[in-house]
C-alpha cells in the first residue's frame, strides 16, 4: 500500500472514530480525532466536513469562538453547506453577535424552508434583536440623563452623587458600558476624576472598571485617552479608598490586556489591537516612576507595588516568557531598591506605610524567583550589590543606614541576594556596631537586620556566638520599647533554631518559656504602638515550635484575642507571623515520620535522631484546636484571607489552608467553621495558593461537604465554585485519603441537581471517577461507584454506558455480586437507575457475564433490605424492556423468590413487595405465567 493510500485509510478511520465518539457524547475525544484527521487530508472538501464536525463538538463544549471559526472555514470551501451555516449561526448567537447570527439563520431557512430548527432559531434571534434594540434605546436615554445631571453645576450634590453611582451600575451591563463609551463618556469621567468629592471620584473609577472589564479594545482606548500619568496620579493621592479604587482599576486594565491576549481574538477587537505589549510597558514604566517619587502617598506606593507583584511575574513557570520581569529589573530595580532602602525616620526618601517594606520584599522575591538561569540571577545580584555599595561607601551614617535597610528588606525577600550583600566587606561589622548606637533609629534598623539574618541555621549559630550577648544587653538596658521588643524577637528567633526537634535547643531549659511569656505580655499591652505588638507575634511565631510554648499560648485567652485583633487590623505585615504561630499551635506543618529501622541504625551510629515533644501528641493537639476555636480563630483567618496585600503571600495562604484543614479534621467542629465564614474563605484558597496549599484547602472543603448540607454551607453560586477544587484532588499525586474524601464530596454535590452534575462533567471528572472504580482500596472503589450512581442521573453520562465497545456495564453487573456491601449497593443502585432511564441497556446485561442471573438472584435473596430493593427494581426494568429476558428470569429460581417477596410479611419492606408484584404482573401480561385467578379457574375445570 502506498503512503498516500495509507493516509487516506487513516483519515477515514479517524473521521469514523470521531463520529462514533460524538454520538457517544465524548466531545473531547471526537475533537482529538477530527484534529488528527485534518493533518492527514489535503482535500478541501474533506477538510470542510471535518471543520463542520469539529464545530459541532465545540458547540457542545461551549467553546463558541472555536465553533464559529471552524464553521467559517467549512463555509469558505462550500458556502452552500447548510449544516455549517446553522452551526455558525448558533455560535454567533452564543457570542451575542446577533446580526451575523440572524443573517446565517435567514440563509439556512431560505435553503431549507421546511426545517423547523432553522425557523425556531430565526424566531429566537428576531426576538433577541428586538429586545436588544429596546434595551439600547432605553439605556441611551438613561446615559444622557446621567451625563446631563453630572455636568450641571447647579444640580445639588446628592443628585450628582446618585447619578454617578447609577453610572457605575450601568457600566456593569454590556449595553450600558457600550453606550457610555460611545457617548464620549470617558471625557466626562475624566472631568469627574478632578472632583473634590471623594464619592464622585470613586464612582468615576468604578465606572471605568465596568468599561474595561474583559474588553481589550475599550481598555486601550481609555488608557490612551486618560493617560497613565493621570491614573497613577489618582492612585498616588492621599485618600486610601481612592488609591485602592484606582489600583483596582489598573489591575482590571492589566488583566484585560493580558488575559484577552491568551484567547483567540476575532472580530472588532482584532482589527483595533493585536499586540498590547507596548502599552503594558508604558503602564509599568509609570508604576516604576511612582516608587521613589516624594509626591506619591504611602498607600499609593503600596498599591503600585501590589500591582507589580500581581502583573509582572509569570503566573506559571510553564510559560517560558519572563520578558516583563527582565524588563522591570533592567528599567526599574533601582527604583524598587530606593523604597527598600528608605528609612522613614530620616528626612530623605518617599513616604512609606507600615506595609511598604514587607510589600517591597515580596516584589523583589517574586522578581528573583521568576528568573530562569544563573546569568539572569547574577545580573539581579550585581544590580543589588551596586545599589548597596553606592550608599554604604558614602560618608555619613544616614547613607550607610539606607544600605543596611536595603539589605534588611532583601533578607526578607530573596534571601540569597540578601546574604550576599550582607557578606560585603564591613557590612556585618557595621550592623553589629549600629546595634550599640545611642540613636534609636540606627539601633532599630540594625537590630531588624540581625533578626532577618538569623533565618538560617548556619547564620543563626554565627549570630548566637556573636550577637546573643548584644541582644540580651539591648533587651535589658534599652529604655526604648521599640528596641527592646525587637531585641526580644531576635532572642526568640535564635532560641528556636532547633525547630520542632525537642532535643535541639539553643538556650537553657526554661529560657524559651520566659521569652514567650514576655512576648505575650508585650502583645497584650494596648498602650504600645501596633508595630511593637506585631514584633511580639513575630517572636511567638519562632517560639511556638516548642510545645510548652504552644500550651501556654492557647491557655492565655487575652493573648489570643490580642493576636486575632492584630490579624484583623490594617497592619498587613503581621499576617505571616500570625499564620506561622497558628500553624505551629495546630501542628499543621509537614512531619516526616522516620523509618524505625533507620532510627535504630542512626542510634547505633551515634547520629542525631529528632525527638517529638510529648505535648505534640494527638490528644494535646485536639485540645489546642478546641481552645483556638473557642477564642474565635476562624473569624481572624477569614479576615486574613480577605486582605488585598503582597504580605498575603502564597506561603501565607498555604499556612492558612493548613490551619483550616486542621480545624475541620474533627467532624463536630466543621459546623462552627462554616458558621463563622470558613467555608467561604476556603474557596479562594483552593484556587490562589501554592500547589500544596491548593490541595490542603480543597481537602478541607471536601471534609465540610461530606458532613454538611452543601446548599447551606455554600449557598447560591458558591456551591458551583466547589467542584473544581474537589476534582483537583482526583490525581495520583494526592493521597488515597484525599481521593476518597473528594469522591465522597462530589457524590453529595452530584445528588443535588443537574446543574452541579453538568459542572462536574465539564471539569472532566467522569473519566477520573471511572478510574477510581478500579482502585484496589475497597473504600475508594466504593466511593467512586457511589459518585457514579448520582452522576448517571445525567443524560450525558447515560450515553457513555449506551456506547458500545467498553466494559462499563459489565463492571456494574460484576460489582453487584461482590461481597463488599457498600460497593454492592452503589453498583446495584447505578444499574437500577440506568436500566430505568435507558431500557435498551437491559438487553446487554446477559452479554456482560454468564453469571448475571445468579447475581440478580443473590440480590433478591439478600437480607439487606436496600440491596434487595435494588435487585427487584433491576429485575422489573429488565422484564419491562425485553420479553425474552423476562421468560429467562421466570424460568429460573427468581420466580419462586419474587412470589415470596410479593406476599410481603416480616422482613420484607413495602417497596420491595410492590416491585416484586410488578415483576409478576409483567410476566402475566406476557403470558409467561398465569395470574392467581387464572390458576384457580384452571383448577376448577379439571376433571
Amino acid at each position: 500500500m502506498s503512503g498516500s493510500e495509507k493516509e487516506k485509510e487513516d483519515y477515514a478511520a479517524l473521521k469514523d472514530e470521531g463520529n462514533t465518539l460524538f454520538k457517544a457524547g465524548d466531545m473531547q475525544g471526537a475533537v482529538r480525532c477530527y484534529t488528527k484527521a485534518l493533518k492527514l487530508s489535503d482535500s478541501k472538501a474533506e477538510r470542510a466536513v471535518l471543520h463542520r464536525n469539529r464545530s459541532a463538538c465545540y458547540l457542545k463544549q461551549e467553546e463558541y469562538s472555536k465553533a464559529e471559526s471552524d464553521a467559517s472555514k467549512a463555509l469558505d470551501t462550500d458556502p452552500g453547506d447548510v449544516k455549517a451555516r446553522f452551526r455558525r449561526a448558533q455560535a454567533f448567537q452564543k457570542l451575542v453577535r446577533l446580526d451575523q447570527a440572524f443573517m446565517d439563520a435567514q440563509r439556512c431557512a431560505q435553503l431549507e424552508p421546511k426545517n423547523k430548527a432553522f425557523q425556531d432559531l430565526l424566531r429566537q434571534l428576531g426576538a433577541q434583536i428586538q429586545q436588544k434594540s429596546v434595551q439600547l434605546n432605553s439605556t441611551d436615554a438613561r446615559v444622557q440623563q446621567m451625563f446631563s445631571l453630572l455636568l450641571d453645576a447647579s444640580a445639588n450634590d446628592s443628585d450628582r452623587q446618585k447619578a454617578a453611582q447609577n453610572l457605575v451600575v450601568l457600566s456593569r451591563e454590556d449595553a450600558g458600558a457600550e453606550q457610555i463609551f460611545r457617548n464620549d463618556g470617558v471625557k466626562l469621567i475624566q472631568k469627574l476624576l478632578h472632583s473634590n468629592q471623594e464619592d464622585v471620584v470613586l464612582s468615576a473609577l468604578r465606572t471605568l472598571v465596568g468599561l474595561c472589564t474583559g474588553h481589550q479594545s475599550r481598555t486601550m482606548a481609555i488608557v490612551n485617552e486618560l493617560g497613565m500619568e493621570q491614573l497613577c496620579g489618582v492612585m498616588g493621592s492621599g485618600a486610601s479608598t481612592v488609591s485602592l479604587a484606582a489600583c483596582h482599576l489598573l489591575q482590571v486594565m492589566f488583566e484585560s490586556l493580558t488575559e484577552v491576549m491568551k484567547r483567540e481574538i476575532r472580530g472588532k477587537d482584532e482589527a483595533i489591537l493585536a499586540e498590547p505589549s507596548k502599552e503594558l510597558r508604558s503602564m509599568l514604566r509609570h508604576l516604576l516612576e511612582m516608587m521613589p517619587a516624594s509626591n506619591v502617598s504611602g498607600t499609593g506606593r503600596d498599591s503600585a507595588i501590589n500591582l507589580m507583584v500581581k502583573q509582572v511575574p509569570r503566573k506559571s513557570l510553564k510559560n517560558p516568557d519572563n520578558s516583563l520581569t527582565l524588563w522591570v529589573i533592567d528599567q526599574g530595580l533601582k527604583n524598587i531598591l530606593a523604597v527598600a532602602g528608605t528609612v522613614p525616620e530620616l528626612s530623605e526618601g518617599p513616604p512609606l506605610t507600615e506595609n511598604s517594606h514587607m510589600s517591597c520584599s515580596v516584589l523583589l522575591s517574586k522578581l528573583y524567583d521568576d528568573l530562569k538561569n544563573d546569568t539572569e540571577r547574577e545580573n539581579f545580584n550585581k544590580l543589588c550589590e551596586e545599589y548597596v555599595q553606592q550608599y554604604f561607601n558614602q560618608p555619613g551614617l544616614d547613607a550607610k543606614l539606607r544600605a543596611i535597610q536595603a539589605v534588611s528588606v532583601l533578607l526578607q525577600g530573596p534571601s540569597e541576594v540578601g546574604n550576599r550583600t550582607l557578606e560585603m566587606s564591613g557590612m556585618m561589622d557595621a550592623v553589629i556596631a549600629l546595634c550599640a548606637s545611642e540613636d534609636v533609629t540606627h539601633q532599630q534598623v540594625a537590630v531588624e537586620t540581625v533578626i532577618h539574618a538569623a533565618g538560617k541555621a548556619k547564620r543563626a549559630s554565627f549570630i548566637t556566638a556573636n550577637g546573643v550577648a548584644l541582644l540580651k544587653d539591648l533587651y535589658k538596658k534599652s529604655e526604648n520599647d521599640r528596641i527592646r521588643v525587637r531585641a526580644l524577637v531576635g532572642l526568640c528567633k535564635l532560641g528556636s533554631a532547633g525547630g520542632t526537634d525537642f532535643s535541639m535547643k539553643q538556650f537553657a531549659e526554661g529560657s524559651t518559656l520566659r521569652l514567650a511569656k514576655q512576648c505575650r505580655k508585650w502583645l497584650c499591652n494596648e498602650s504600645l504602638p501596633t508595630t511593637s505588638r506585631r514584633w511580639s507575634v513575630e517572636g511567638l511565631a519562632y517560639l511556638t515550635f516548642d510545645a510548652d510554648v504552644k500550651e501556654d499560648l492557647v491557655e492565655d485567652k487575652n493573648a489570643l484575642q490580642a493576636m486575632f485583633e492584630l490579624a484583623k487590623s490594617e497592619d498587613k505585615t503581621v499576617l505571616f507571623a500570625v499564620g506561622s504561630t497558628l500553624v505551629n499551635c495546630t501542628n499543621s506543618y509537614e512531619v516526616e515520620k522516620p523509618d524505625p529501622q533507620m532510627v535504630e541504625l542512626a542510634k547505633y551510629a551515634k547520629q542525631h535522631v529528632p525527638e517529638v515533644h510529648p505535648k505534640d501528641a494527638t490528644s494535646y493537639v485536639e485540645k489546642r484546636l478546641g481552645k483556638l476555636l473557642e477564642a474565635g480563630v476562624v473569624s481572624a483567618l477569614v479576615c486574613m484571607v480577605k486582605k488585598e496585600s503582597p504580605a498575603l503571600t502564597e506561603a501565607c495562604r498555604e499556612g492558612i489552608a493548613r490551619i483550616f484543614l486542621a480545624l475541620v479534621d474533627r467532624q463536630e467542629d466543621r459546623g462552627t467553621v462554616v458558621a463563622q465564614g470558613g467555608g467561604k474563605a476556603l474557596i479562594p484558597l483552593a484556587s490562589d495558593n501554592t500547589d500544596l496549599g491548593k490541595i490542603k484547602a480543597a481537602q478541607a472543603l471536601a471534609k465540610i461537604t461530606i458532613t454538611s448540607n452543601p446548599e447551606i454551607a455554600f449557598p447560591g453560586e458558591r456551591i458551583n465554585e466547589m467542584v473544581r477544587p474537589l476534582v483537583s484532588l482526583l490525581t495520583i499525586e494526592c493521597t488515597l485519603l484525599q481521593n476518597f474524601e473528594a469522591l465522597m464530596a462530589l457524590t453529595n454535590l452530584a445528588g443535588i441537581n443537574e446543574r452541579l452534575r453538568q459542572k462536574i462533567i465539564k471539569e472532566k471528572a467522569v473519566a477520573k471517577i471511572e478510574g477510581y472504580m478500579f482502585e484496589e482500596h475497597d473504600l475508594v472503589r466504593a466511593a467512586a461507584t457511589e459518585c457514579m450512581c448520582n452522576l448517571v442521573l445525567s443524560t450525558e453520562v447515560q450515553k457513555l454506558y449506551l456506547a458500545t465497545g467498553n466494559d462499563r456495564l459489565k463492571l456494574l453487573v460484576l460489582y453487584s455480586g461482590e461481597d463488599d456491601e457498600r460497593l454492592r449497593k452503589a453498583a446495584a443502585g447505578t444499574l437500577a437507575m440506568l436500566t430505568s432511564e435507558q431500557p435498551e441497556l437491559c438487553a446487554r446485561i446477559p452479554g456482560t457475564t454468564t453469571h448475571w442471573l445468579e447475581i440478580l438472584q443473590s440480590l433478591l435473596l439478600c437480607e439487606i433490605s436496600d440491596l434487595r430493593h435494588r435487585g427487584v427494581v433491576i429485575v422489573q426494568n429488565i422484564m419491562q424492556a425485553d420479553k425474552s429476558l423476562a421468560e429467562t428470569i421466570m424460568e429460573s429460581e427468581a420466580l419462586e423468590i419474587l412470589s415470596v417477596l410479593a406476599k410481603g410479611g416480616e422482613g420484607t419492606s413495602k417497596p420491595v413487595s410492590k416491585a416484586a408484584q410488578n415483576c409478576l404482573d409483567i410476566a402475566v401480561e406476557y403470558s409467561i405465567i398465569m395470574s392467581r385467578e387464572g390458576r384457580e379457574k384452571e383448577k376448577g375445570t379439571e376433571p
